[in-house]
């Protein structure tokens, strides 16, 4: 008899590494945990975050709990965040001791000059960016799979910004937030 479970992928997990699957594949998930957690519900809402029956993981460990099946469906949840720019203070994303570059001016360049013209270093930004994901906000879009290859991806529109400027401020937008998938799990 087949049991119909539906799994929650995180998309820092599953954009990075794992193996690309699609509707109809076989699937062997590591489950964490069989209940959605407080940040789960918290993402997803209180109506959304009850259908999730399993929440996988593959990066920490390897978990004894395992679901296999029939992939039956995914879809991939958006969420709206909120993106604020604070300007960056000594202290407050720059070290304690830097003195602040005047108004127009880039913080300075650390690096090594390793010879020949060629100059390694970073550079911070001017600004700190805050994410704030906006509550009860998740859509599911129905997708044919997770990690598919270019070619037979779906269109990505899970992150749509209003026009960015790089002054301080708020901006809305979607970003990922992971997937849902309904696995036909057998006994």
């Amino acid at each position: 008899m087949a049991v119909m479970t539906r799994v929650w992928l995180t998309d820092w997990e599953w954009l990075c590494c794992g193996d690309p699957f699609a509707v109809g594949d076989e699937v062997d998930f590591g489950i964490r945990s069989r209940a959605p957690g407080e940040h789960l519900v918290e993402l997803l809402g209180p109506a959304l975050a009850v259908t999730v029956d399993g929440i996988e993981s593959h990066h920490e460990e390897e978990y004894p709990d395992r679901l296999r099946g029939r992939v039956v469906a995914i879809y991939s949840v958006a969420h709206e965040i909120i993106e604020r720019r604070t300007l960056r203070r000594p202290g407050h994303g720059a070290p304690p001791t830097a003195t602040m570059p005047a108004e127009g001016e880039d913080w300075p360049m650390t690096g090594k000059d390793l010879g020949n013209g060629v100059f390694v270093g970073t550079r911070p930004t001017r600004y700190v960016v805050e994410t704030v994901p906006v509550p009860d906000s998740a859509s599911l879009e129905p997708v044919r799979g997770v990690r598919l290859p270019e070619a037979q991806q779906d269109p990505p529109d899970a992150y749509v910004a209003e026009p960015a400027d790089d002054a301080p401020g708020e901006r809305r937008a979607r970003s990922l937030a992971g997937w849902l998938v309904d696995v036909e799990e057998r006994a």
